[in-house]
Order: structure tokens, then C-alpha cells, then sequence
């Protein structure tokens, strides 16, 4: 017996929550955001976000919200971590059913409908993921700032801001390139830019990404890409090695770092089908059916 009415995708990180409202058949009824919802920020804030998200969403639609109607599928920042996914879980709401899975598995589930391929997030930090014909999901990549996280946002800002550092040494040119990288930092001297380092996280450091971007003919900057592109296709290869998957690039850096992808693994390109948090709603889907069998089983 049917238990529950509406469908709830969230899709939840570091700096926002995105929530989708279905309902029973999946079908999107409205969107809506709210604040952080990543595990390593605590749990009370994450469920905090995504009832704020959840509750916006169903104003949207013009429906009355209950938690009891509902089943979540999250895909959630943080959720590797063993002791904060079982919190996140313990403290849940009345709900009606949860699925609970990294935001990785859920972008892929986006990209490709719940189909077999592989897909590469690209934003502030990066992860790869791959979903093979055995119904399996593989990761790689996806390690953290700073060591890790490759063809990231935060990664390319990490390197770039070395040519600032020795332009204001003299051992390379003051150029625009430079100056714009200083701009962006806010910093005039080489003290000033000491203090942005000594309080820049990996957000402030994603915010020269766009810098690296715009000034793509640079020597430097060129380097940088071409080295991204790289690594994007590594990732790629190391989730399928036969090359036997269709894969894509999301977030926000993945269609412009696109075409500094080798030519071998950018003909297998494809833009995703949709992005996270349909992925999110997908994955409600699939636990409401879940239920129903478990119910019909009994």
C-alpha cells in the first residue's frame, strides 16, 4: 500500500542545497534552494538546509508540506564518511523513505538518466564517477583541496596564483595576466597578497579560476588548461579503461574546459541529460520503488 505522495530530490554541498519536488511518477513539480547542506558542516545544519529547500519547494508549487508524504533521495557532500552519514540518517525526519548517496553518484545519475557512462564534475573541486553495466559505481579523483581535485576550480587557482607571486618578484613579466590575478586577490604588493594566501580557502582560490580562463593565450594560463585537459581525461580513463562508455563534463567548469580535453576522449563527449539534482529525484524514484516492492513482499 502506497504510503507516501511526492517525490524529493536534494542535491547538497559546501555551499547550497538544490531541491527538486516530484511527484509519485517523478515527474518535476517545482525547484528551490536553501543554504549549505554538506555533511562536514554539521548534521542539524544539513537537515536544517534541506527542510528549509523542501519546505520552499512545496510553497513554489502550492502545496501543503508534510515529511510523512515524502521520500528523499540526497545526494550529499560528505557522506563517505562513515560515522557522519549515520548521524545524518539517525536524525532524519518522520519521513516517508530515504536514499542517501554522494553527490558523485547522483550527478551521474543526471548526466546519463541512471544509464552506464561516466561523468566528470568540475567546480570548485572536482571527482569523477562511473556507473558500469553491472549496476556498480566506481570513483576516482575527488581527493580534496589541496592535494587532490584536479581541473578544479580551486585546483587551477592554487597554480595560478604563482605567476602573481613572481611577477611581484621580478622573475616573471607584470603583465596582464598577473595583474588581473592580483586584482582578483585584492591584493596591490607582495604583503597584501601574502595576507590573501594566509586566508584563502579553496572557494577563494576557485574565484581565479575564471581569471585563468579569460586570459587563455597566455603562456602560463595555456599551460594550466592544457594540463586540466589532461587530467580530465585520465580521470575518464581510469573509470573506463575499454572506452566503452559514454561520458561527460558538469558543473560550472565543465563545458568551458571542454575543448582543452585530448581529441581521443573529447569525440566521446556528450553533455549530460540533466545535472545533480534530477539525479537527486531519480534516486527518490528508485527508493519509492524500492518500498513498494519491500511492501508487496510482505
Amino acid at each position: 500500500m502506497q504510503k507516501y505522495t511526492w517525490l524529493i530530490g536534494v542535491d547538497g554541498g559546501g555551499t547550497g542545497t538544490r531541491v527538486a519536488l516530484g511527484d509519485v511518477n517523478g515527474n518535476e513539480l517545482a525547484r528551490a534552494a536553501a543554504g549549505p547542506s554538506g555533511l562536514g558542516l554539521g548534521i542539524e545544519r544539513a537537515w536544517r538546509s534541506i527542510e528549509e529547500g523542501c519546505r520552499a519547494g512545496f510553497a513554489q508549487a502550492g502545496l501543503v508540506f508534510d515529511w510523512s508524504q515524502c521520500v528523499l533521495g540526497c545526494g550529499l557532500a560528505g557522506v563517505n564518511n562513515p560515522e557522519w552519514l549515520a548521524a545524518f540518517r539517525a536524525a532524519k525526519p518522520p519521513v516517508a523513505g530515504l536514499a542517501v548517496e554522494s553527490d558523485a553518484y547522483t550527478t551521474l545519475l543526471g548526466a546519463h538518466g541512471g544509464a552506464p557512462g561516466v561523468v566528470v564534475a568540475l567546480g570548485t573541486g572536482s571527482i569523477a564517477a562511473a556507473l558500469g553495466e553491472d549496476g556498480q559505481c566506481r570513483i576516482a579523483g575527488g581527493f580534496g583541496f589541496p592535494s587532490g581535485d584536479e581541473a578544479s576550480g580551486a585546483w587551477f587557482g592554487l597554480r595560478a596564483i604563482v605567476w602573481a607571486q613572481q611577477a611581484l618578484d621580478g622573475r616573471a613579466a607584470m603583465d596582464d595576466f598577473a595583474r588581473a590575478l592580483l586584482a582578483q586577490a585584492r591584493a596591490t604588493d607582495r604583503e597584501s597578497l601574502i595576507v590573501w594566501q594566509s586566508a584563502a580557502n579553496q572557494t577563494a582560490y576557485a574565484s581565479l579560476a575564471p581569471v585563468v580562463l579569460a586570459h587563455r593565450e597566455h603562456p602560463f594560463a595555456a599551460k594550466l588548461l592544457a594540463e586540466a585537459g589532461l587530467e580530465i581525461s585520465k580521470l575518464i580513463a581510469a573509470l573506463d579503461p575499454a572506452a566503452s562508455l559514454p561520458a561527460a563534463l558538469s558543473g560550472g567548469l565543465g563545458q568551458p574546459l571542454r575543448e582543452w580535453v585530448p581529441q581521443a576522449v573529447r569525440d566521446r563527449l556528450r553533455a549530460p541529460l540533466a545535472d545533480s539534482t534530477t539525479g537527486a529525484l531519480r534516486l527518490a524514484q528508485q527508493e519509492a520503488r524500492r518500498l513498494q516492492g519491500a511492501a508487496a513482499g510482505n
